[in-house]
C-alpha cells in the first residue's frame, strides 16, 4: 500500500504538468467521486438511523420479556439442529436438500412447575453453550422465551450447615494426637495440597475416614483443623439431622450435600454421629427402620459415585464403631480409620497447658500434678477444668490463676459427678 504522503506527491507532479482542459476533467471526475461519496453517506446514515430504531424496539420488546414473575423451569434436554430457510428443525444427522441459509439452532426441552414440557429455542438473552441438564432457568409468562440462568438450588437445611469462611483451629490446639493428626494429613491434606505426587505413583488415595472413639476425644476439632490447613471449605452434618420425618427426605439432604461439596470442591464434608445412618440393617417392620436404611443407602451410592481426584473428602465420626454396617466400612469408601482414644497422663498436660496459654496462669501451676488427678478425663472436660479454674478465680477477684483454683475445678467437676451417681443409684 502507498504511503498517503507520498500518493499527494506524485498527484501534485501530475497535476502541475496537465494542461487546462486535462484540469477541468480531473475536476469533473473528483466532483463525481464525491457527489457519489455523499450519496452512499446519506445512504449508510439512513441505515444507521434504522437499526438504531430497530434496536429500541427490540430493548422494549426485551423489557416486556423481562417483567417480573418469570417462569422457574428445570432443563432436562439440550438438543443441537440446524435450521434452514422456509424448513422445518431438522437434526444433523438428516439430509438436507432445500436450498437455503443453514445456522446451528439450540433448542432447550424443559420442565415447568405445571408438569408440562416446552421445546424452546435459545432467544438469545443467553449466550449459547452454557446450558446444562437439570440447570434452573427464569422463561417469561408472555411469549414463553428464555430470559436468565438461575443459580443452583439446594435444600435450605444443608445451605446452613455450609461453613463460609475457613475454620480457624489448626494442629497445634490438639493436645495428645499426635499420631491421629499424621495419619488425617496423609489421608487428608496430601491428596489435595500434593495432588501430582499421587498421580505420578498412580496412588489412589482413601474416599472417606472414618474416627471413632469416646465422646470429647477431639473428633470434631481434628476435622475443622483439616479443613483450615488444606484450604477447603469445611462441610459439617449430623447423622441425627439426616433422619427426617417424611420419606426420601433423609436420601434428598444427602445428595443435595454431595452436590454442594462438588460445588465447592475441595471441600471436607464431616459426618457427624454417623451410627445414627449407618447402623447394620435388620428385619424390622417399623417404617422408620426402613428410612434410615434408605437414607444409608444413598451414602453408599454418593460415595461410590464421585471420583477420588474430585477434592471431596469424607469424614465420618461415631462413639459406637461396632455398630455400623460393614458396607458402611469396606474399603473404597471408608479405607481409613482412625482411632481416637481418651487422653493419657502426657496428653491431658498438652490439653490443658494449650488451653490455659492464653489466660493469666500463674507459672506456678503444677499441670503434671492436675494430670494425675484428672485420669479418666476426656479432652472436652480438661478443657472444662481450665474454665472452671478461671471462674474459680473470678469469685475471689484474683488476677491471676494458681494451683489451688485448678484443684477445686477438679474437686467440683467429682461434687457433680458424684451428684449424678448418687441419683441414678436412687432411681434405680
Amino acid at each position: 500500500m502507498i504511503p498517503l504522503s507520498t500518493y499527494l506527491q506524485s498527484k501534485e507532479k501530475k497535476i502541475f504538468k496537465m494542461n487546462r482542459l486535462e484540469l477541468l476533467k480531473e475536476i469533473k471526475k473528483t466532483e463525481t467521486k464525491f457527489f457519489l461519496l455523499k450519496k452512499e453517506l446519506n445512504a449508510l446514515t439512513k441505515e444507521l438511523f434504522d437499526h438504531e430504531q430497530a434496536i429500541k424496539m427490540i430493548q422494549n420488546e426485551l423489557q416486556k420479556y423481562k417483567r417480573l414473575p418469570f417462569i422457574v423451569c428445570t432443563i432436562s434436554e439440550i438438543l443441537k439442529v440446524k435450521e434452514v430457510v422456509g424448513a422445518k428443525y431438522i437434526t444433523n444427522t438428516d439430509k438436507v436438500d432445500v436450498a437455503g441459509k443453514q445456522n446451528n439452532v439450540e433448542l432447550i426441552v424443559i420442565n415447568a412447575l405445571t408438569r408440562l414440557k416446552y421445546l424452546l429455542p435459545n432467544s438469545g438473552l443467553i449466550k449459547p453453550g452454557v446450558f446444562k441438564v437439570g440447570d434452573l432457568a427464569a422463561i417469561s409468562r408472555d411469549g414463553l422465551k428464555l430470559v436468565d440462568l438461575l443459580p443452583s438450588e439446594y435444600d435450605p437445611r444443608i445451605k446452613v450447615m455450609e461453613v463460609i469462611n475457613q475454620p480457624n483451629q489448626q494442629f497445634c490446639d490438639i493436645g495428645g494426637l499426635d499420631n491421629q493428626i499424621q495419619e488425617m494429613i496423609e489421608a487428608v491434606i496430601y491428596p489435595i495440597t500434593h495432588k501430582e505426587y499421587f498421580e505420578a505413583f498412580r496412588v489412589q488415595p482413601p474416599k472417606g475416614v472414618l474416627m471413632y472413639g469416646p465422646p470429647g476425644t477431639g473428633k470434631t476439632l481434628l476435622a475443622r483443623a483439616l479443613a483450615s490447613n488444606a484450604k477447603c471449605t469445611f462441610l459439617k452434618l449430623s447423622g441425627t439431622a439426616l433422619l427426617q420425618r417424611y420419606i426420601g427426605e433423609g436420601g434428598k439432604m444427602v445428595r443435595e450435600a454431595f452436590r454442594l461439596a462438588k460445588e465447592k470442591a475441595p471441600t471436607v464434608l464431616f459426618i457427624d454421629e454417623i451410627d445414627s445412618i449407618g447402623s447394620k440393617r435388620r428385619n424390622s417392620e417399623r417404617g422408620s427402620d426402613h428410612e434410615v436404611h434408605r437414607t444409608m443407602l444413598e451414602l453408599l451410592t454418593q460415595m461410590d459415585g464421585f471420583k477420588v481426584n474430585e477434592n471431596i473428602r469424607v469424614i465420618a465420626a461415631t462413639n459406637r464403631p461396632d455398630v455400623l454396617d460393614p458396607a458402611l466400612t469396606r474399603s473404597g469408601r471408608f479405607d481409613r480409620k482412625v482411632e481416637l482414644p481418651l487422653p493419657n497422663e502426657k496428653a491431658r498436660v498438652q490439653i490443658m497447658r494449650i488451653h490455659a496459654q492464653k489466660m493469666n496462669v500463674s507459672p506456678k501451676v503444677n499441670f503434671e500434678e492436675l494430670a494425675r488427678c484428672t485420669n479418666d478425663f476426656n479432652g472436652a472436660q480438661c478443657k472444662a477444668v481450665v474454665t472452671e479454674a478461671g471462674m474459680v478465680a473470678l469469685r475471689e477477684n484474683k488476677v491471676q490463676i494458681t494451683h489451688e483454683h485448678f484443684l477445686a475445678a477438679i474437686l467440683e467437676y467429682y461434687k457433680v459427678l458424684l451428684y449424678f451417681c448418687l441419683k441414678d443409684c436412687l432411681n434405680n
